[in-house]
């Protein structure tokens, strides 16, 4: 590589940066305990829509020729100065159930991510990588950031594994603008090496200057703009917004490592291939003495201080394929990963 290798993770400079400062952009964290994970009532499975009750709806059927009221079809109540008693507590749930049609089929339509990508276009967001090899799927993951967001690549080349550095350089020279890679001679902890999970993201941290910074997974490839929606659930006040959440298992599953999936809406955690959080708050909730990722980015979204949520817009990102990691590394860790965040979730 003809770039600058440094030796360590631990070894490259950060030039001063004041984390001190209000935020430019973003509206003020909403500091709300989450006590479990929150469904939103909208069928996110794809399946056929759910048949409408209430106001101007029992009963309806499927018509042919002139319909009375083909908003009752799709939900609505079909009356558009929303007549009756304001304190009927059907007609307020009518109410709720319009809109929140009415938002899910403006998401379907994409006018929610346009107004968003509009209310978030001065705010500054970066998408951190670790790259620890497989250098198909990292030219993959940032060229889809590059082709579908405006956001800023910060990627941190561990150890230029099966030549994965060599990309990278290949996409700066390209793209000079829009991303910034720094290699290091340490390969990863989880692959045998040296440079620990905490380390890499507490230093990718620091070398961004961006309010928001999303962390993402090189197994990842975005299919559109998957990264509005989360920027735009910070920039509301959300601490972290991601793409997968997850609750704790019950009480009687307390020693098992699988956690259970999450949302839409808020949630307890997120996992980390791919989060965007406030900068600010990511800097001192890090586990920084993390040697591999797993339970490690539960850890760090238990230690936001905040909303985490994960948006109710199915957002356009699928996985490449599984990056293996070394056995030997990978079972102990996770499990110690898994036993610090168990803690955290003790009642004191």
């Amino acid at each position: 590589m003809k770039k600058n290798v440094w030796p360590t993770v631990e070894s490259i400079p950060v030039s001063a940066v004041t984390d001190d400062r209000p935020p430019g952009q973003l509206k003020p964290a909403r500091m709300q305990e989450i006590a479990g994970a929150t469904g939103t009532g909208r069928d996110t499975a794809g399946g056929e829509a759910v048949r409408a009750t209430g106001v101007g709806t029992a009963g309806t059927r499927r018509r042919t020729g002139a319909r009375g009221n083909p908003a009752a079809e799709f939900g609505f109540s079909g009356d558009p100065g929303q007549h009756g008693d304001p304190g009927d507590d059907m007609l307020h749930a009518q109410r709720v159930w319009d809109g929140t049609l009415a938002t899910n089929r403006m998401d379907d339509l994409g006018v929610n991510t346009e107004r968003q990508r509009m209310e978030t276009k001065d705010v500054t967001a970066s998408v951190s990588l670790l790259v620890d090899g497989w250098p198909g799927d990292v030219r993959a993951c940032v060229e889809s950031v590059l082709a579908h967001t405006a956001c800023t690549v910060v990627a941190l080349d561990l150890g230029n594994l099966d030549g994965a550095g060599e990309v990278l350089d290949q996409l700066a020279d390209r793209e000079p603008d829009r991303v910034r890679v720094w290699h290091v001679a340490e390969s990863p902890h989880w692959r045998g090496g040296t440079a620990t999970w905490g380390v890499a993201r507490a230093k990718l941290l620091r070398l961004d200057t961006a309010e928001v910074h999303v962390l993402m997974d090189t197994s990842l490839v975005l299919e559109g703009d998957a990264l509005t929606p989360l920027v735009a659930a910070v920039w509301e006040g959300a601490v972290a917004a991601g793409w997968q959440g997850r609750k704790p298992p019950g009480v009687d599953q307390r020693d098992s490592d699988d956690w259970m999936e999450a949302g839409p809406g808020k949630v307890p955690a997120l996992t980390g291939d791919l989060m965007a959080v406030r900068r600010s708050a990511a800097l001192s909730a890090l586990p920084e003495d993390a040697r591999y990722g797993a339970g490690a980015d539960l850890e760090l979204s238990l230690r936001l201080p905040g909303e985490k949520v994960v948006p109710r817009t199915r957002l356009p990102v699928r996985r490449a394929r599984e990056h293996p990691v070394d056995d030997r590394y990978r079972v102990e860790e996770a499990h110690r990963n898994h036993g610090r965040v168990l803690a955290m979730l003790e009642p004191s």
